[in-house]
């Protein structure tokens, strides 16, 4: 049989049953859509969580911290020291200590953290308003960032954040006494800062400033956080094997993203479970149509069988009849599921804007997911046609052409 025939004839229940064939492929629609609305949550979720995380130059970097054994400390020459490792390309230091900021007369226990604008990037430090320290700021005496934690010792709500760049605060280090007692210096920075952005670190009572601007007020001999670039990703683990072999504790952003995405294929595995579900039913309301067609149509084919068609011709045409009403009920599925979920991401988004709050996509659809999707649908509809197709094939002429 040529494939234009083929196809004329796959297509002919448009016009013989044109009602049972759309509620054919809308139920396979509905089955469909419950899987692709249920995995572009998953889809959704996971860009959410990931969008928070800084890609980049943070996913080939190292966070070395010192646990304390072994009497490790991180000075200086221990920067100098990862810096001559062949697989890293720079270290950037951080130095943390406790201080008192002012604004307005009002008075908070912060932690000053002294850093240079590649610590940042390592960091995957962002800003939510404002601007983050650069390269060009490396010099920078007179600017701070600040965290959202800190904004609330000042009574600053998340919509008035933005409206708190540029404003002046000072600061007060607190710096343990050099007699190796309890007590602590008070170290008053005789100026104000401006503050030219707020980070994205929620819970934390952080201000950073440069790491120069700092050692002008503090003697800094040890350092609380090293970030270490790596040079390729190949590299990074056996860095990281190195240092950890050393005593050093060794935090790796690309180990987090990577459980994140483990975490989620799962949750997307459970969804697509549940909206297989559906998926399931409606190809067993397929199976069952296609049972009827052979019913049918049984005189039909003992006329085709008797005028010459094969039984290869009659299960290849049940075949792709069932492929095509798949495939269309892959293609209403898709439909309905992603206008589904563009129509959710807009009515959240809406409200986010009203009440002051963040965009987000609820529900995303990548467009491989979505092509699969359609493959899968026309495999779902071969598998569901493949056995009334055989029995098509097998009919006796002669009794098909009796049949009543």
């Amino acid at each position: 049989m040529r494939i234009q025939d083929l196809a004329q004839l796959s297509t002919r229940m448009f016009k013989t049953n044109p009602m049972r064939t759309w509620l054919t492929i809308l139920g396979m629609g509905v089955g469909t859509g419950a899987v692709v609305v249920l995995v572009g949550l998953g889809f959704g979720l996971q860009q959410i969580i990931l969008e928070q995380i800084v890609f980049g130059e943070s996913l080939l970097s190292l966070g070395v911290s010192s646990t304390g054994a072994q009497g490790l400390r991180l000075t200086p020459e221990t920067v100098t020291q990862f810096e001559q490792n062949e697989a890293v390309l720079d270290a950037a230091p951080l130095a943390r200590f406790p201080a008192l900021v002012t604004y307005k007369g009002l008075t908070g226990n912060v932690f000053v953290q002294g850093v240079e604008p590649p610590y940042l990037r390592y960091a995957g430090i962002t800003a939510t308003a404002g601007d983050v320290f650069t390269d060009e700021d490396a010099g920078d005496a007179n600017s701070i960032m600040i965290s959202p934690a800190t904004l609330k010792l000042f009574g600053v709500e998340d919509e008035e954040i933005d409206g708190f760049i540029g404003e002046k605060v000072s600061l007060r280090l607190l710096v343990p006494a050099d007699d190796g007692t309890d007590d602590v210096n008070e170290i008053v920075i005789d100026k104000e800062y401006t503050v030219r952005g707020i980070t994205a670190e929620e819970g934390v009572l952080n201000a950073l400033m440069m790491l120069p601007e700092l050692r002008n007020y503090v003697g800094i001999e040890e350092y609380e956080r090293i970030q270490v670039r790596v040079d390729t990703n190949e590299n990074l683990p056996l860095v990281e094997a190195e240092l950890i072999e050393e005593g050093y504790r060794v935090t790796a952003l690309s180990k987090t993203v990577e459980q994140a995405s483990q975490i989620f294929q799962g949750i997307q595995a459970v969804l697509a479970t549940f909206g297989g579900i559906a998926l399931v039913v409606s190809a067993i309301g397929m199976f069952n149509t296609m049972t009827v067609t052979l019913l049918e149509r049984t005189k039909e084919i003992g006329i085709m069988r008797t005028i010459g068609a094969s039984p290869n011709d009659v299960k290849y045409l049940f075949v792709s009849e069932s492929v095509v009403v798949g495939f269309l009920g892959g293609l209403s599925g898709i439909l309905m599921g992603v206008t589904l979920g563009v129509t959710v991401n807009i009515f959240l988004n809406i409200v986010a804007g009203q009440f002051g709050g963040q965009a987000v996509r609820l529900f995303s659809f990548p467009l491989d997911f979505l092509a699969f999707i359609a493959i899968f649908s026309a495999c779902v509809g071969y598998l569901t046609g493949i056995f009334p197709a055989r029995r098509a094939s097998t009919l006796n002429p002669l009794d098909a052409i009796r049949y009543e």
